[in-house]
Order: C-alpha cells, then structure tokens, then sequence
C-alpha cells in the first residue's frame, strides 16, 4: 500500500501535545516544528489521525515540498505533480494559500499560480478544456516560508475541534482542541476528579469524560478525504469499526461541571448528551463563590471569563479572587487556569507551579498550573 507524508497542523505551544499523541496513536517517523508534527502512513493511518486526535487541528498529505522564489519556479514546481493521480475529471478544488519570510509574498499571486498549474495539468491529462468541479472536493494549500514552497491536500475538511457535539455555544468558548490539550496538560487522569466550576457550554467536562471513556473525537463526524476515489469506503470503515471497539462503555468517571448560568448548564447537558457522555458528569447550577471542591486529590481545569473578552474587569478580579480561595484551601488539589490577565497569579493569592504561553483563538493566554499534593499510591476517586 503507497504510503504518504502527512502533517498534523498544532497550535502554537501545543506541538508537544500533538507529537505525544502521534507517538500513542503508533505513528512512523514523526517530526515536530513550530506548528506542526510530521509523520509517515498509509490511507489508514490517515483515517486513524483523523478519527483519534484531539489537539491537532487537521491532518494535511504534504505532496511535494521545493525552492521557489520566483513564479516560474512555483508554476514548474506546482505542474510537476501527477495531478491526474489524485483529481478526478469532475473533481471540484480551491487553493488556499500563506507566506512567510519569502521572495513571493502575495498570497492571492501564489494561490492563482498553483491553481493555473493544477488546471494546465489536468487539461493534458484528461484533454479537456473545461472541468464541471462537480465531483469529490479537494482543499489544496500552498504555504511558503522562507522561498521553499509546500504544496499539500487537506484530509480532513472543517477543523479538527469540529467534533460534531457542540452545534451551539455561548459566547466566548473554548475550541475542543484547546480543551483536550488543557486536559493534556494536567495531572489529570481517568481516576482522578476532575471539575470546571466555569464549565460554559461544557466543552472542558466532555472532552475529559471522552478520553476517560476512550471516545474517538471524530466519530460524529465526516472528513473530506471520505469522499475521494482513491480511498476505499472499507478503509473509514475499518478505522470506525476499530474505535468503537476502543470505547469503555461501562467506566463512570467522577467529572463536575458548573456554571452561574442556567442557560449554560442546559447547553452543556444537550452537548454532553450528543457526544455520549451524559451520564458521567454532574452539571450544577452554581457560581463559584457556592461551589465546593467535590472529593479530595481532584483537579480543577477551568476557562474563566477574560476581562477584555467579556468586560467588567472588576467583576473578573473577583472571580479569580474566590477561585484561588476555592483551591488553596484544600492543599490535595491541583488547578489549571487558561487567562490573559497577566496579574492572574496576584489575585490567585498564590504563584504558580508552571506556566505556559497559549493561544486561545487570538487571545494571547498564560496556562498557569498549581500542584496539589500528590495522591497515594493506587488511588483511585
């Protein structure tokens, strides 16, 4: 079976979180650099890392990579690849484009180049003039960074945090991925406690009490690579067939989400009900200064509200005030906090054990991670 180069795209800081599941997910000759993990497979490796990964944005099949710093080098590169091979005659593409650091920086320039190589190739391939694009739909990226030109196909179509679970949310939220990486990130395991006192529309509780129950986060979803002619229907089904056979239906994890907002709370249960967790976590109406840290050796991993994101600062203040009294005082729990208020950890009333630099969306963020005690030996919540 050919095999391929792919790319798992990584948000900034969270290239560690992609490579560790590449690693798990059993992945060749994986390589990471800013904003992306490399790796080798086959159309069912490809399946897989769309099916399975949490924190990577989407899974791209790098083509062809080359020199290019003028517009006959990027057309000659660009016509160069066996185009017939993967669009078919009736198959409809867009290029999308980016640039950095290079000779040919108008992306709409470049974008136009490639998608007038594509054309010229298929012409002589298929000895037509005109293309209906009415067939399967290819998404075909043209990046260049620093004059050398990576042409790629996108596999997997909407982004990777579109799970399928969340059709509505409130204002604000967290992307899916952000969320698995947050988890990702802690201490956080299956028999541990885990409660988000913020929750929103819940996508921080579900994404944990998915992973605690071994849900693949693309099963409710399609990708566009299904669509394609050259990947057999059987190779999605096996890969389906095979994360079903992943899920622990029977284990209950002790997850607690809540929220001040009712409308919040029901939006969260419909979307916790849709990704088939439901039954594993507790949803409470409840603002912070009411909450209670349910068990010992839990972990709290919350997106609070960002002053400049929603306003009132002061209100924010207070928030954050409540919440580190809410954790500090009970030594056995650990606290992981994604904000942009740079004096987060003064009104924590506590400095932080680790921090790192997020992005969550455009807002750039500090994940600041408080330890608790760790848990005896075999402890299980």
């Amino acid at each position: 079976m050919n095999r391929f180069n792919f790319v798992a795209s990584a948000p900034f800081g969270l290239e560690a979180c992609v490579k560790r599941e590449a690693i798990k997910l059993g992945f060749e000759n994986i390589k990471v650099s800013n904003g992306k993990v490399e790796f080798t497979g086959d159309f069912a490796d490809m399946a897989k890392a769309n099916l399975n990964f949490s924190t990577a944005g989407r899974i791209w099949l790098k083509l062809e990579e080359f020199p290019a710093k003028t517009f006959e080098e990027l057309f000659q590169g660009a016509k160069a690849l066996p185009w017939g091979d993967w669009i078919p005659v009736d198959g409809k593409f867009t290029v999308t484009g980016k640039s950095v650091n290079s000779t040919l920086y108008s992306v709409s320039d470049c974008q136009a180049i490639v998608k007038k190589a594509i054309v010229e190739k298929l012409k002589e391939k298929y000895h037509v003039d005109w293309f209906d694009e009415t067939g399967p739909v290819y998404m075909i990226e043209i990046s260049l960074l620093k004059d050398t030109a990576t042409i790629q196909l996108d596999t997997t179509g909407s982004g990777l945090h579109k799970r399928g679970y969340r059709e509505n949310a409130l204002d604000a939220p967290i992307r899916e991925t952000m969320a698995a990486a947050m988890i990702d990130l802690s201490f956080w395991n299956r028999d541990r406690i885990l409660f988000d006192p913020m929750c929103g529309s819940g996508t921080i509780p579900i994404e944990a009490a998915m992973k605690a129950r071994h849900i693949a986060p693309g099963l409710g979803r399609k990708f566009i690579s299904e669509g394609w002619p050259q990947v057999d229907p059987q190779i999605w089904k096996n890969a389906r067939t095979e994360a079903y056979k992943a899920i622990d239906y029977d284990f209950m994890p002790k997850i607690y989400a809540s929220d001040i907002d009712p409308a919040a709370i029901e939006l969260a249960k419909e979307n916790a009900a849709l990704a088939g967790v439901d039954d594993c976590i507790e949803f409470k109406v409840m603002g912070i200064e009411d909450a209670e840290l349910p068990g010992e050796y839990g972990v709290m991993i919350v997106n609070p509200p960002y002053a400049e994101r929603l306003g009132e600062v002061s209100y924010v203040e207070e928030l954050y005030r409540t919440l580190g009294k809410k954790v500090n005082s009970d030594p056995t729990w650990s606290a992981y906090v994604l904000t942009s208020m740079e004096y987060f950890e003064k009104l924590f009333g506590r400095k932080a054990d680790a921090k790192r630099k997020l992005f969550n969306g455009r807002i750039k963020t500090d994940y600041y991670q408080f330890f608790g005690e760790r848990p005896p030996k075999g402890y299980k919540a």
